[in-house]
């Protein structure tokens, strides 16, 4: 007892006051529970506890651990996301990959498991392939009536911001498979909650919550290290730019930091005019962000050598700071003050579709090309039916 006490204090003295769930798991009856069974783990190199040792090595150490499974970018992280990530091993055991040749585990893959455990830290997006993998396999255990065990970690950009659309059934993909907002204010093992009940998936599923984890906290709060989930996502505070304009960044009109050093943080373009750019965005005073001129020279990608102008956006209140609102006006201004280079984009179908399926709905891409001032009915997109997604995600919430 003496030295699990020693062992908590040291995690929290050395890395803060928030414990995930790998650390309460590792603790509790449902790790005693599996100690005969035969276990899948579902995870990536950001699958680690309060000492920084990665779940799977960890769990292989103490359980029956008979395959692992890994999301976009591979079991250590290093695969792009276009990347094809083939099956491989690791420690003698089989790992398949569910960003390869199938994307969802098959039954040969969990023949003779009795649990699946998954650990591995979100963006807090739902354009976000992690969580679309978590939901396939909750479907493929439940068929099997294997056990779901969801290590929670925090929401990176807190658990309180909700903004952006809704997913219309039309537009549903790998990218964004689930009816919630852009940004949902939600853990995964909360996500794994309303998975399970709203879309009637019947697995056997528990989640293991964190301790010390309140909605309020950025990740930055929670006092834990970041490991980043994906190549592009370096920081802890990323993920809070990552919808401010990543879906700016599926259209390839302007450099939104991808190849320099500021992923998601900026945006420009050799024909934007910095100055006036900012001063137009600023002027329409969205709470909670500033915009300041900036200049760069992306180092790869597009507009590559060229001098570029634009701005980077400055996060003034984190209370306020609306993702996709900050998006919404970007798109809206560059669309009024730059409309014939921004539209030419939108010729091309593949550009429409995508830019959609990111979106979650066609209704961004009908406002973009039908308004001439579109920014702030872009903001108000599906007010209605968020507030009525934040009563309905009561239930499902931990903390």
């Amino acid at each position: 007892m003496k030295s699990a006490i020693l062992f908590f204090f040291f995690c929290v003295s050395l890395f803060g006051h928030v414990k995930t769930g790998v650390d309460v798991f590792l603790q509790s009856t449902c790790f005693a529970s599996l100690k005969e069974k035969k276990v899948a783990l579902l995870t990536n190199h950001t699958g680690v506890n309060c000492e920084m040792r990665s779940t799977s090595d960890l769990l292989m150490e103490k359980l029956q651990i008979c395959a692992l499974f890994s999301p976009e970018h591979g079991l250590k992280g290093q695969h792009y996301a276009w990347d094809f990530v083939s099956h491989g091993e690791e420690k003698g055991i089989p790992v398949y990959s569910l960003h390869g040749e199938t994307r969802r585990p098959t039954p040969e893959m969990l023949k003779g498991i009795d649990a699946v455990i998954y650990d591995i830290q979100c963006t807090g997006v739902r354009s976000y392939t992690y969580s679309t993998t978590l939901y396939y396999m909750m479907e493929a255990a439940a068929k099997l009536h294997i056990e779901v065990i969801v290590l929670d970690r925090p929401n990176p950009i807190n658990g309180l911001t909700v903004d952006g659309p809704m997913l219309k059934e039309q537009w549903r993909s790998f990218i964004g498979y689930v009816n919630v907002p852009y940004c949902h204010g939600m853990t995964v093992g909360e996500l794994a909650r309303f998975f399970n009940e709203e879309y009637a998936i019947g697995c056997k599923l528990t989640v293991i919550p964190m301790q010390g984890w309140d909605r309020a906290m950025s990740y930055r709060d929670t006092g834990l290290a970041w490991i980043p989930p994906s190549p592009n996502i370096p920081e802890p505070d990323t993920p809070l730019f990552c919808p401010s304009t990543g879906i700016l960044g599926e259209l390839s009109i302007l450099n939104i930091g991808i190849g320099f050093t500021l992923p998601f943080k900026i945006v420009g373009a050799p024909w934007v005019k910095a100055c006036d750019f900012a001063d137009k965005l600023n002027s329409q005073k969205l709470p909670g962000v500033h915009f300041q001129p900036f200049y760069f020279r992306p180092f790869w990608g597009l507009y590559k050598g060229e001098n570029c102008e634009g701005v980077l956006i400055q996060v003034t209140d984190l209370k306020l700071y609306k993702p996709l609102s900050v998006q919404y006006l970007l798109l809206g201004m560059l669309k009024s003050l730059y409309p014939k280079e921004f539209m030419k984009r939108f010729s091309e179908k593949k550009a429409k579709d995508l830019f959609c399926k990111a979106n979650g709905t066609g209704a961004v891409l009908d406002i973009l090309e039908k308004e001439k001032y579109p920014a702030w009915k872009l903001i108000e997109l599906d007010k209605a039916e968020r507030d009525s997604f934040l009563e309905k995600r009561k239930k499902y919430l931990l903390y």
